[in-house]
C-alpha cells in the first residue's frame, strides 16, 4: 500500500508543477484495483497536487524579482497579461488550478501576485480536491 500511494503522491505532485504530467489515468488505475480505501486514494493525490500547486507558487513568490533576466521563463508582454487576467477575476481564478494547461501556470502568477498563502491553499485545495472526487465517483460508477 505504501508504495502505491507513494507512486500516486509522487505522480500527482509532478503533475501540479509545471510539468506536462498527469496524474489521473494513476488515481484511477488504483481505484480500478479495488485494493485501497478510496478516500485513501483522494487524500494522497490531493495531497501531492496541492504541494505540486505550492511549487509553482513559491516560484511564482521569490522568483519575479528576476523577471528582467533573460533567462526568465516569460516574456514581460506575456507575465503583464497573466497578470492582467489574475488582476481582473482575482483569487477565485484559482478555482481553474485543476485544469490542464492553464491550471499551473495559474498557481505560478498567484504567487507573482502576492496571493496570500492561506487563501492560496484554500482555494487550490477544494478545486483539486472537487476535481479527484468527481474523477472518482465517475469512475467507480463506471467500474461498477
Amino acid at each position: 500500500m505504501f508504495i502505491a500511494c507513494l507512486g500516486l503522491f509522487l505522480s500527482a505532485f509532478a503533475a501540479a508543477t509545471l510539468l506536462p504530467l498527469q496524474s489521473e489515468a494513476m488515481l484511477v488505475a488504483l481505484l480500478a484495483h479495488g485494493a485501497y480505501a478510496p478516500w485513501v486514494l483522494l487524500i494522497v493525490a490531493t495531497a501531492g497536487n496541492v504541494l505540486g500547486s505550492l511549487v509553482n507558487w513559491v516560484l511564482g513568490r521569490y522568483l519575479a524579482h528576476f523577471r528582467e533576466r533573460a533567462w526568465f521563463p516569460l516574456r514581460p508582454e506575456r507575465l503583464e497579461r497573466a497578470q492582467r487576467g489574475y488582476h481582473r477575476y482575482g483569487r477565485w481564478s484559482l478555482l481553474l488550478s485543476w485544469m490542464p494547461v492553464i491550471g499551473d501556470p495559474l498557481t505560478a502568477v498567484a504567487g507573482i501576485m502576492r496571493e496570500p498563502l492561506w487563501s492560496f491553499l484554500l482555494i487550490v485545495t477544494l478545486a483539486k480536491a472537487g476535481r479527484y472526487l468527481v474523477l472518482a465517483a465517475i469512475s467507480m460508477q463506471v467500474l461498477g
